[in-house]
């Protein structure tokens, strides 16, 4: 009867530790789900600054403001031909 209960005090700590951990994830990828909306909003705002007719230095200086301490890298996080 002993080792029974062992095993299920056993059991409900790994349950426990499991669902502590899985809600760190959760946060960890809620939080990196809102910096990838930021870029895409800093994103769609330089399109529309360049549609604006405006320098592409001016629409990236934008975007790089809009990044910042968000994405990695001068292109928030992208870069690609022109």
């Amino acid at each position: 009867m002993k080792n029974w209960t062992l095993t299920l005090i056993g059991i409900a700590s790994v349950a426990i530790f499991s669902v502590a951990h899985a809600a760190e994830l959760d946060q960890a990828a809620k939080e990196d789900i809102a910096r990838h909306r930021v870029m895409a909003v800093a994103h769609e705002n330089a399109a529309k600054c360049l549609e604006a007719g405006k320098a592409d230095e001016v629409c990236e200086k934008q975007l790089q403001l809009e990044c910042k301490g968000v994405a990695i890298g001068k292109f928030c996080g992208m870069k690609h031909q022109h």
